[in-house]
């Protein structure tokens, strides 16, 4: 049922790790594209970045006092290597349900990802649920990627509500922490590979699962429906 509030409201969402199954291929890119550069970072340490845009990942990796001549190769072949699996993408359980549930009650649906807009695209039609999706941002919309507070924002302007009357729903530490900066509430999902106390010290109120538990208990989680989120009076 949709919320009868008289102020919209918008539910934010991360893609890679949060709707669809991605974090993991990601890593893999970039092990192997930093390693055909000459450079050794375990896999343990790549996949802790990913959530970044490749600005902030770079500098996580690579350190910021770097040659960073080189970066705009190593991004490249990040996204060739990661290309190859663009056929074989596949949703979280769950995932596109879960945001027909939340338009269903009144939410706007709006994507915020530190893809990039090709990538993103891939991923939307492999989700399968573009008939809900309000608004999408990405990466190329951007000056900064997560954890910066742009990608959020830009959601917010978006979706034309303010920072009270959103919840962003993300896998990564680095989600929590740009909706944080934004003002915006946050829900973690386990379904990226990390873990609850780092989504939860990121800033995120609660955690679940993955996509499929979080649809499965909507109506105990902040995305419950939009009239009974703070801010509905601004």
């Amino acid at each position: 049922m949709a919320d009868d509030g008289t102020q919209r409201a918008a539910a934010l969402f991360d893609v890679d790790g949060t709707l669809m199954d991605t974090v993991y291929l990601h890593t893999v890119a970039w092990w192997e594209a930093l390693r055909q550069a000459g450079r050794q970072v375990p896999m343990s340490v790549t996949h802790r970045s990913i959530g970044m845009g490749s600005d902030h990942l770079l500098d996580r990796l690579l350190g910021e006092d770097r040659d960073k001549d080189g970066d705009s190769r190593l991004t490249a072949s990040h996204d060739a290597l990661y290309a190859q699996y663009w056929t074989r993408l596949a949703p979280l359980e769950g995932a596109a349900d879960l945001l027909r549930a939340c338009a269903d009650r009144g939410w706007q649906v709006v994507l915020a990802s530190s893809a990039s807009s090709a990538e993103l695209r891939v991923m939307r039609d492999a989700l399968g649920a573009d008939e809900v999706i309000t608004a999408v941002t990405t990466a190329d919309d951007v000056a900064s990627s997560k954890p910066a507070p742009d990608l959020v924002h830009q959601a917010l302007e978006r979706a034309g509500v303010p920072a009270g009357r959103a919840v962003f729903v993300g896998d990564a530490v680095w989600d929590a922490l740009a909706a944080r900066r934004a003002g915006v509430r946050c829900v973690g999902l386990l379904s990226g590979g990390m873990s609850r106390a780092e989504l939860t010290e990121g800033g995120a109120e609660e955690v679940w699962e993955g996509p499929a538990q979080l649809l499965a208990r909507l109506d105990e989680s902040l995305l419950a429906a939009p009239g009974r989120l703070a801010g509905a009076a601004e």
